[in-house]
């Protein structure tokens, strides 16, 4: 069982990989992974008090998966915007990569993005406002990006207080 050590932190050059698709014959992984992102994002909420959702890539499972559990746990498998509004918002975001850093980003309002749930079965799901932007913000991690990268300007950076 992975915990809080095992979480990758800013500067570590896995977390600028792009992460792998699911293959429907890795399925039975998946509910090992997320037990793994489940317990490092609950002793992030303990330890820091936020943390809504994870990626696989923030502790090294290099595969395109993204646990989110705020009023239950949602698994995205293979996740894909299908939808991307031209209007944006800007929005300070946090990562558990490096949980006293605050980024000033713009991300979507609204979105929509299609994934396999644990059970394989296609999904599609329409957001706005902050899941678009907490969606937005771990599906970068699927493809390596962090939103230190996405910083609006050179003063875009505060610490947590």
């Amino acid at each position: 069982m992975k915990q809080l050590q095992d979480l990758l932190l800013l500067g570590n050059p896995t977390l600028y990989e792009v992460s792998a698709p699911v293959l429907k014959t890795e399925l039975p992984l998946v509910n090992e992974w997320v037990a793994d992102l489940h317990n490092v994002m609950e002793e992030i909420r303990a330890k820091y008090n936020f943390g809504r959702a994870i990626a696989a890539p923030q502790l090294g499972i290099m595969k395109r998966v993204i646990y989110m559990n705020i009023d239950k746990p949602v698994v995205f498998i293979n996740p894909e915007f299908t939808y991307l509004s031209d209007e944006k918002f800007e929005v300070w975001d946090d990562c558990m990569c490096f949980p006293n850093l605050l980024v000033k980003v713009m991300r979507h309002k609204e979105l929509s993005i299609s994934y396999h749930d644990e059970h394989w079965q296609l999904q599609e799901w329409r957001m706005k406002d902050d899941l678009s932007e907490l969606l937005q913000h771990e599906y970068d991690h699927l493809d390596g990006i962090l939103c230190t990268m996405r910083a609006i300007d050179e003063k875009s950076f505060k610490w947590r207080l």
